[in-house]
């Protein structure tokens, strides 16, 4: 333990709206004990009340769907045509706030069909009357997407009678993802106003840096920001829990994952209930394995006590383990974010996050999952072998200090924006008016797809062409690629999941260890033409990670700055990157027990890039002190993605980065940042923006690492093509203080 924050006890501030609510909405409320309101509650009613869009951006457990409900439910009274419309990032998290609304209001203020979700597991039979009868309709973006708005004549009664509408966990719409819904969110605009309705929007969010700006390129509205807590908490102890280091020299320590599954299971063992949570797919089945062998071996039973539940399930099974989870016959679960959002699942004592998420609002939505009903809680950070996990370790005060990143969209992503033309031309033809709701970049990507073919001008407006069918179903909103990859089981011939054909490459290729259920399955062949690979059961000791390599070539330089004397570009890039083999780690030490080749296509996209030149004579100086060049500049690109996720809302994995000591486009030596989606959305931007602080940070990260010759806590990184070769940690330093003193 290298921290224990202890969080106290915060009283609730209450406050009053400027008009009382009507008295069958005031009876309903006082009934299940939400009277006072919160400060922040009142402030958003009273905002929403007067025609406003809202932005709630609040902690965890705070009582925001208060913040819409109370607004939403007081139209439906006193409107008798009035209509809302609830958007969530996940289907089990519509379900959650079904049963929220029906146990608050129903029978008191709407009659049975008039609240009910609508997704893809709604049975066809009841689907009509969805549309013919209800006036609160519970979805998510995809179905909105998919569904809804291509279809919009059968929804006319909704979209002509729209009130409200309310996108909930906002701040899980960012980069691809959010790029998208921003994208949807103007197509139902654009819809809105053709049935003549102007609805309202609320938001609720997280805390994150911009919640206005977010919000606003969310919707393409502005909005009034609510982000005083005036909610009480029980309390909590944060423990800060870094791996024991097993080698000073190397700073290698102890496996995170191991350390995940100690603590979970002495939880688990202990009668806590607990969540845990990891950030892949795999290491959701990783850890439940592990954790599976500990608790039968401490006692009877207790294994059949946890789960593991993760995107990539079958609905089937992940509405049986919510369920199990919400009625108390599970003591613990280990999930990915899939359970990081607001769903109810009781009193949780503690959570365990194996990893810094990736964002400081991520972490505090996940903490607060545990001590939801009040009582004092207990969460537990584990710090991975990176630099940014060991910059946390280091610097607790980063995340106690209320520092906060900007959630990051771009809806103006030409290979984004250009998709949801199609879309929105489906629905109604496009015109010069369409700039309203899709922004200047509009006519430019237009005419790019008049050029393609794909739309035809007549008399001011614009078609698809006849040659495309329905292209909502081309477009994965929560990827910037299309169809899936389908995973096969050839020991039965069944389906076995999903995976986005964005990462298919990455992890279902020949050879892999692909984890499903607790169960390893060895890929025995990718069949990129059908998009399928095949697997079959098998008993390892080892799961699989793929090594990449990337080349890349500027196509246009669109800023440069001058930070001191140092020349710093941000500029249009195309990216090429090659899976080239892959690594086996053994269970539990993480040790590397073998390599192998791998040749698959390479992968092209353009995206945005930030580069910078290096400090005049830093060569010469390098040479002279025997250190080396190559090495500094690849530890300084590696290091410096690495700490990039702290000023901005995103994943490592959202970044990618090359180091060449002579770039053929420069003629010089440089460290390229970039967006690792086509078109981007916004992290090179922010870092260009910031470039100065990234150096400082990136700096300090590596001089207190306190390894010799640099580990994964510094300047190595897990998917380094190269092996990590060549490095130098000390090269790397000498760039960084010549970059801050120039």
């Amino acid at each position: 333990m290298v921290h224990v924050e202890h969080i106290p006890r915060r009283q609730a501030k209450s406050a009053r709206l400027r008009l009382p609510l009507p008295e069958a909405l005031q009876d309903c409320l006082s009934e299940h004990g939400l009277f006072p309101l919160y400060s922040h509650q009142a402030e958003a009613i009273n905002y929403a009340r007067e025609g406003k869009n809202v932005m709630v951006a609040t902690s965890s457990a705070s009582g925001k769907t208060l913040c819409y409900n109370a607004p939403v439910m007081e139209a439906i009274l006193t409107e008798p045509r009035s209509c809302a419309l609830y958007l969530f990032p996940t289907k089990a998290l519509a379900q959650d706030q079904l049963r929220s609304l029906n146990e608050l209001f129903y029978p008191a203020l709407f009659q049975s069909g008039e609240v009910t979700t609508f997704d893809g597991d709604t049975p066809q039979v009841e689907r009509a009357d969805v549309r013919k009868r209800a006036r609160v309709v519970l979805t998510n973006p995809d179905m909105l997407h998919l569904g809804i708005l291509p279809n919009h004549q059968q929804w006319s009664r909704l979209l002509r009678r729209l009130k409200y509408v309310v996108i909930d966990e906002a701040h899980i719409y960012r980069g691809v993802f959010g790029s998208h819904v921003a994208g949807v969110m103007h197509r139902l605009r654009r819809l809105c106003q053709f049935y003549g309705a102007s609805p309202r929007f609320i938001c609720c969010s997280a805390t994150i840096a911009n919640p206005g700006e977010h919000a606003q390129k969310l919707a393409g509205l502005p909005f009034e920001v609510v982000d005083k807590d005036g909610s009480p908490h029980g309390g909590k102890d944060f423990v800060f829990w870094n791996p024991p280091l097993i080698d000073q020299a190397k700073s290698v320590r102890r496996s995170a994952n191991g350390e995940a599954s100690n603590l979970f299971a002495e939880l688990v063992s202990r009668g806590i209930r607990t969540l845990t949570f990891v950030r892949t797919r795999q290491l959701t089945e990783v850890i439940y394995n592990y954790t599976r062998r500990k608790l039968a071996e401490i006692g009877p039973g207790l294994a059949r006590k946890i789960k593991p539940y993760r995107a990539g399930y079958l609905p089937k099974e992940r509405r049986q383990i919510e369920h199990e989870l919400f009625s108390g016959q599970l003591t613990g679960v280990v999930a990915t974010t899939a359970l990081e959002l607001g769903i109810d699942i009781g009193d949780l004592e503690a959570t365990v996050l194996t990893g810094y998420p990736g964002s400081i609002a991520s972490t505090w939505q996940q903490a607060g999952r545990s001590g939801r009903s009040k009582e004092k809680a207990l969460s537990f950070l584990i710090g991975l072998d990176n630099p940014l996990d060991q910059y946390f370790m280091r610097h607790p005060d980063f995340l106690f200090g209320k520092n906060f990143e900007n959630a990051l969209v771009n809806p103006d992503n030409p290979y984004i924006l250009r998709a949801h033309l199609l879309c929105a031309a489906w629905e109604l033809p496009l015109t010069g008016y369409d700039e309203e709701f899709f922004g200047s970049a509009l006519l430019q990507e237009r005419a790019v797809l008049e050029e393609q073919g794909l739309l035809r001008e007549r008399k001011g407006r614009w078609y698809l062409s006849p040659s495309i069918i329905y292209p909502a179903q081309g477009i994965n909103i929560r990827s910037t690629s299309g169809e899936n990859f389908a995973i096969m089981d050839i020991s039965t011939a069944s389906l076995l999941e999903t995976i986005e054909s964005s990462v298919a490459l990455f992890q279902i290729f020949p050879g892999a260890i692909y984890l499903h259920q607790g169960e390893s399955y060895l890929v025995e062949e990718l069949d990129l033409a059908a998009r399928t690979a095949r697997a079959r059961p098998v008993t390892v000791n080892y799961y699989t990670q793929d090594k990449e390599i990337t080349d890349l070539h500027i196509i246009k330089v669109m800023q440069e700055k001058n930070c001191g004397k140092i020349k710093v570009y941000l500029g249009e890039v195309e990216v090429t990157t090659r899976v080239v083999g892959f690594k086996k780690l053994a269970h539990f030490t993480e040790e590397v027990i073998g390599e192998e080749p791998l040749d698959l296509p390479p992968q092209h996209f353009p995206t945005v890039a930030l580069w910078f030149d290096l400090p005049p004579g830093i060569a010469a100086r390098l040479a002279k002190d025997q250190l080396g060049f190559a090495g500094g500049l690849h530890a300084t690109e590696h290091a410096a993605i690495g700490i990039l996720p702290l000023f901005a809302l995103c994943d490592r994995n959202d970044i990618g980065g090359v180091s060449p000591p002579l770039h053929p486009d420069t003629g010089k030596p440089q460290v390229f940042i970039y967006d690792a989606y086509p078109g981007g959305f916004g992290i090179a931007e922010k870092g260009f923006d910031l470039v100065d602080e990234l150096w400082q940070t990136t700096l300090r990260a590596i001089k207190e690492c306190p390894c010799e010759e640099g580990c994964p806590s510094c300047i190595q990184s897990p998917k380094c093509g190269n092996n990590n070769k060549p490095l130098d940690k000390k090269a790397a330093q000498v760039m960084l203080e010549g970059l801050l003193k120039e």
